[in-house]
This record gives structure tokens, C-alpha cells and sequence, in this order.
């Protein structure tokens, strides 16, 4: 089973097209980008979360002020959410999903709450990976159903409960082992939680620096998978003894 969350979302649903990896890093790769830039640096977005961080709790238990605090975020930009969706789709390999069981995070902007999407969601995969990679302040709010969805990262990067019913996870994260999370302990707690067994690779310092100040920029994509495949072949052997291949 595949889980994705933001960015994530886009990698899963790629890995679980009939693509090769060595496709999917041929595409990533090539001068010709189907990327979108946003326009927005990852300054603006931080302030737009300090802003809410520093929204004082109402009475509320945690839990309420929390959502409070995502509602407020999610709610705050005029984009089209026309050109997040063709953002997504330019991406994707394949429009379908896929046969092998994938599971999409989002947040909903009205109720604080995290959503997962799955081919029997009956949500279109572009769609999905759309509301999935709509980052506050950055891109519009995807509109599915009538309800209004953000990106799946703003509460987790990681969202490894949505495995929960697996005894064994890979979790690769696109961050270091320290990053801080606005609204949770961060994914390393998040992943030493977990009630099966886990195997982490974060983000080294060469990709990292690849990542640059600004990790929306699309101009990043070359050196980041560059330095993303020399990483994968460092710790291949790793991943491969902790699952027993």
C-alpha cells in the first residue's frame, strides 16, 4: 500500500502507475518541467502559520483550537483552483488510479479535519492529488464534493496513522530528522509511535542544500531528484534488510 501526503501525494500516485522509477526520474529530471510556479516563497507561507499559531485559544480544548487554527489557514487565498488542477494533472503519468491500494491525505478548511481519499472515494486521482498539494498561502482550496480541501501536510507531513492497519512501513521524508511541525510532535515522534514496525529516511544534507531556501520553486526539481537518487542508493541496502529482501 501506498500513502501520500502534499507532495508526497504526487510521488505515490506516480509510484503506483505503470511507470518505471527510472521514467518517473527521467521526467523529473528533463529540461522541459511540468511544474507551476506558485509565485510564493516559503516566508510568506510561514508567516501566514505564525499568524495562526498565535491566535489565542477561545475556551476551547485543544483538539477545537487546533481546527480553529487550520480553518484560518486554509481559508486565505484567492488563487484559481483551476490552475492547482492543472498543476496536478501535468504530473501525473496516468489519470487512473491505480490497482495497488493508494491513500491520498487532505485536510478539510471548514472542520480542521484530515480526510483520506482512495479509488473508492469516488474523487477523481487528479483531484485528489490536487487537494492534497494545495499548501495555504501558496495554492487555492480544492473544492470536492462541496467541500473545501488543503494540503494533507499542514497537520502532519507524515500522517502515518492513515497506515495503521499495516504491521510494517517505509516512511521517506522529504525533511530532516529535526523540522519543526506547527501542529503536531513532528514526524520523528510521529514514526516512533507508530504501532507496527518502522523504517524512516529523512531528507540527508545533500538534499537538503539541493532543496534550496525555497522548496516550491521548481527551479529546485533537477538537483533535488539528482540528490534524492544518490541518497536512494546509499540507503537501498538498509531498506532492504529491514524488509527482509
Amino acid at each position: 500500500m501506498l500513502v501520500g501526503t502534499s507532495a508526497g501525494a504526487a510521488v505515490a500516485a506516480q509510484l503506483g502507475s505503470a511507470s518505471t522509477l527510472d521514467a518517473l526520474f527521467g521526467r523529473q529530471v528533463g529540461q522541459a518541467s511540468a511544474e507551476i510556479d506558485s509565485g510564493v516563497d516559503v516566508d510568506t507561507i510561514t508567516e501566514l502559520f505564525l499568524a495562526a499559531l498565535a491566535e489565542p485559544c477561545e475556551g476551547e480544548n485543544e483538539p477545537d483550537h487546533m481546527r480553529r487554527r487550520l480553518r484560518r489557514i486554509g481559508g486565505r487565498d484567492p488563487r484559481s483552483p483551476r490552475r492547482c488542477a492543472a498543476r496536478s494533472s501535468r504530473g501525473l503519468p496516468s489519470l487512473d488510479w491505480p490497482a495497488r491500494p493508494l491513500r491520498l491525505t487532505a485536510i478539510d478548511v471548514d472542520t480542521g479535519e484530515l480526510v483520506v481519499f482512495d479509488r473508492d472515494s469516488g474523487v477523481d486521482l487528479v483531484d485528489a492529488v490536487a487537494a492534497s498539494c494545495a499548501v495555504p498561502g501558496a495554492w487555492p482550496p480544492v473544492a470536492i464534493g462541496g467541500r473545501r480541501y488543503m494540503d494533507g501536510g499542514v497537520g502532519s507531513s507524515v500522517n502515518l496513522g492513515v497506515a495503521g492497519d499495516c504491521d510494517v512501513a517505509v516512511v521517506l521524508v522529504p525533511s530532516g530528522v529535526d523540522a519543526p511541525a506547527p501542529f503536531g510532535d513532528g514526524p520523528a515522534a510521529e514514526i516512533a509511535a507508530f504501532g507496527g514496525s518502522a523504517f524512516a529516511v529523512f531528507a540527508d544534507g545533500a538534499s537538503l542544500t539541493a532543496f534550496g531556501a525555497n522548496p516550491l520553486d521548481p527551479r529546485c526539481r533537477i538537483a533535488s531528484a539528482t540528490a534524492g537518487r544518490e541518497q536512494n542508493r546509499r540507503e537501498a541496502a538498509a531498506v532492504a534488510r529491514f524488509l527482509g529482501v
